[in-house]
């Protein structure tokens, strides 16, 4: 039993960020990554990242809703007051999350504590329209969130989700050079060898039954902009959070720099 709930908490705070280090503290906070233009603050930005996916899928008020990984709420509240969906439904594995989420987020329709992997066709009692996942798909393989997803999606419903894409160039290092990208990426709970170039991307969502698939690439004004908001932003970062926000800044600034992964943004109907 000890063991057992040592790894609940290791597992807890794999996914944890403090995002009161980050200059968050509202009631439901954002926790991802931000995009950024000159002169935002972390919630201008991350909103800015959620609403851009939501957008490239126009998301309406008609919708019915899973947000998949919501984290700490702050994406439901926007879907909720600003695109005026009334059937929210949502998905988390952080347990801490979701009971506060069922305290300070009445609107929602329903919310499970799981894996996203493992959603079907009996999670919920109905099928969605619109399924988003904001800066989180890219921690497990592409084709198991897809099957996933497409379990509990309508016939014609649509899929937004970030990812990271590997570019032509990553294929053309040595086997060192990749496995010093695999470390790196590990450490921020990526494997490596679940990334795909824009090519294979495209034709595993193809086989998961999606017609139209739109990527656009988010690498600067995501992740250079996160490293140089954690650079000017004069936070204390602090202990364990404050060093996971410093390293993930770090990583960020050389997956820009390098070109060789990409953030992207991916549209699927």
């Amino acid at each position: 039993m000890m063991f057992q709930a040592l790894q609940a908490k290791l597992l807890q705070h794999k996914y944890a960020i403090n995002t009161s280090l980050l200059g968050d503290e509202q009631c439901l906070a954002w926790s991802n990554l931000g995009l950024w233009q000159a002169g935002d603050d972390y919630r201008h930005a991350c909103q800015a990242l959620a609403q851009h996916l939501a957008n490239s899928i126009d998301l309406n008020s008609k919708d019915t809703l899973l947000d998949v990984a919501c984290g700490q709420g702050a994406s439901l509240a926007l879907w909720h007051h600003h695109y005026k969906i009334q059937r929210i439904s949502a998905i988390e594995l952080q347990q801490q999350h979701v009971e506060h989420l069922k305290q300070h987020a009445a609107f929602l329709n329903s919310i499970i504590c799981d894996s996203f992997l493992n959603l079907n066709s009996k999670t919920f009692g109905e099928k969605f329209s619109a399924v988003l996942c904001i800066d989180a798909a890219y921690h497990v393989n592409l084709n198991s969130f897809l099957s996933a997803v497409r379990q509990v999606m309508q016939t014609q419903g649509r899929l937004a989700f970030h990812t990271l894409m590997l570019s032509d160039d990553f294929l053309n290092l040595n086997g060192w050079q990749q496995k010093k990208y695999a470390a790196l990426l590990k450490a921020a709970d990526v494997n490596v060898k679940d990334l795909m170039t824009q090519h294979h991307l495209e034709r595993s969502i193809v086989q998961h039954g999606f017609k139209e698939i739109l990527i656009e690439d988010l690498s600067e004004r995501v992740l250079l902009g996160f490293a140089d908001y954690i650079r000017h932003a004069n936070l204390a970062l602090r202990g364990l959070d404050g060093f996971k926000i410093a390293m993930t800044a770090k990583l960020c600034q050389k997956l820009w720099q390098e070109g060789l992964v990409r953030y992207v943004a991916v549209a699927a109907f």
